[in-house]
């Protein structure tokens, strides 16, 4: 039996205080979708204006409620899309992660092959011009293989100019990467990240199930080599709408890439610059040591995720652990010991030796050669110190050590000290024979001598405690 029809309505509801208004919301809603997204209008703003410009007597609530169908009626509507295999995308997102005890806000770098869902992600400190070219580089040995083409967003670290055609003006350091691997770009609609929805949806992924709770890992190695394990264990489900897990489905991918490289791109951030008046270079706000030798003259700056390169013409003269911090000073004392050796006044104020941790031999040899030869020790300890230039920190403290031990208290000792343990031959160290080498003698204490200065200082204890004083 055929059941009633139900109420249908036979027309748009009557709105007698709104419909006079809807007109002038239209308008409003219109005009908000050019505006900054934090900066358009709620449904509580557009009633206080209707009422306070137009005049409008009506309720909160309807005009909430036209707002809202007005809202969903003009929300963009999207063609599902088929994705041949060989199709990369590209994107960073950002989360916590304790590194060591310090929470950071890590930048992860995700490539996903929308044909396969294969995913692949490494995180950085930052998302810097070296962290995309690093990433590519690690993310292309993940795959093994180069994607026929890459889609991303208008990422300044990629793209330095959108010209008047549309068309990209790559910065350098991309175009060198894209002419290593020799791959295509492409790039999104500048604010429109639905363009590359599927690397959108996989930072969103990666962030919920692979950063939650935040990761404690005790190294970036240790938190990057966790996060490839994750992408590979992941290649084994099979997602909603498909039979065939990710790993089945990513063979078609990995059909069509192209071959590696035998060498990986260099991924860094180049810069030109020059060595000021105490031997530091400036990277990205913070300072870096070069050996003095080099000061005032141009240098050149390679800035790695974890490294920083100096170098002068074709020598690479200095290296150190990348800063992100703002305004840091790294230094290697190492390259200051040969102006400290001329200017050997500074020695015990210079910054570049401050939080220098060194064995306890090292303190000791330098405050026998000061004490025994004043301005000319520290000169010598210095010296002492220069060894390191040539060779290991654990050679020349175990020279140190044989030294202390001899009472040979010297550079030039220290450095035959330092050469027999190189050259596995036993130290020839008669002081007999070197009476010019400085020694130290060390003794116990007799109770005669002590009651000698205690004599010469006018002042000698009598055996129940009282002092005498001796006559003049």
């Amino acid at each position: 039996m055929t059941e009633p029809p139900g109420y249908q309505r036979s027309g748009p509801p009557k709105r007698p205080k709104l419909d006079p208004f809807t007109g002038i919301i239209d308008h409003i809603l219109d005009d908000d979708r050019t505006a900054h997204r934090k900066q358009r209008h709620t449904a509580k703003r557009i009633f206080e204006r209707l009422r306070d410009e137009h005049g409008f007597t009506g309720g909160q609530t309807i005009v909430k409620d036209y707002v809202r169908e007005q809202t969903r009626r003009r929300r963009e509507m999207f063609v599902p899309l088929s994705h041949e295999p060989g199709q990369a995308q590209a994107d960073f997102g950002e989360a916590d992660v304790i590194i060591a005890g310090v929470t950071h806000r890590s930048h992860f770098f995700v490539m996903d092959f929308p044909h396969s869902d294969a995913c692949f992600v490494v995180a950085y400190p930052a998302a810097t011009t070296e962290a995309w070219l690093d990433g590519h580089n690690k993310a292309f040995a993940f795959f093994n293989g180069v994607p026929e083409s890459i889609l991303y967003d208008n990422d300044k670290c990629l793209v330095a100019r959108i010209l008047p055609d549309r068309t990209r003006q790559r910065t350098g350091a991309f175009s060198g990467l894209q002419s290593h691997y020799l791959f295509k770009d492409r790039y999104g609609r500048p604010g429109k990240g639905n363009d590359k929805g599927n690397v959108e949806g996989m930072v969103g992924y990666i962030r919920r199930n692979f950063m939650v709770p935040i990761p404690r890992f005790e190294s970036w190695e240790a938190f990057n080599a966790d996060l490839e394990a994750r992408c590979l264990k992941r290649q084994d489900e099979v997602l909603r709408g498909h039979r065939e897990s990710i790993r089945e489905r990513f063979v078609r991918d990995s059909e069509v890439l192209s071959n590696l490289q035998p060498v990986p791109f260099d991924a860094c951030d180049r810069q030109a610059t020059r060595v000021n008046s105490q031997s530091l270079v400036r990277y990205q706000t913070n300072d870096y040591s070069v050996p003095v030798a080099y000061g005032h003259r141009e240098v050149w700056v390679r800035g790695y995720v974890h490294e920083v390169v100096i170098g002068c013409a074709s020598d690479e003269i200095a290296r150190h652990p990348r800063s992100y911090d703002k305004q840091d000073l790294i230094f290697n004392p190492i390259h200051y010991l040969p102006l400290l050796e001329k200017k050997v006044g500074a020695l015990d104020q210079a910054a570049p030796l401050v939080g220098w941790d060194l064995p306890e031999e090292f303190a000791t040899l330098h405050r026998l050669l000061e004490a025994r030869m004043g301005k000319s020790g520290k000169r010598e300890y210095v010296q002492v110190l220069r060894l390191l230039e040539t060779f290991d920190i654990e050679v020349l403290h175990n020279a140190i050590k044989d030294a202390l031990r001899m009472g040979a208290i010297g550079y030039d000792a220290v450095k035959h000290l330092v050469l027999c343990r190189i050259e596995r031959r036993p130290p020839r160290l008669d002081l007999n024979v070197y009476p010019f080498l400085p020694q130290a003698q060390v003794t116990t204490t007799s109770v005669t001598s002590y009651m000698s200065l205690l004599q010469k200082a006018g002042k000698v204890d009598r055996p129940n405690g009282d002092a005498v004083r001796s006559a003049p």
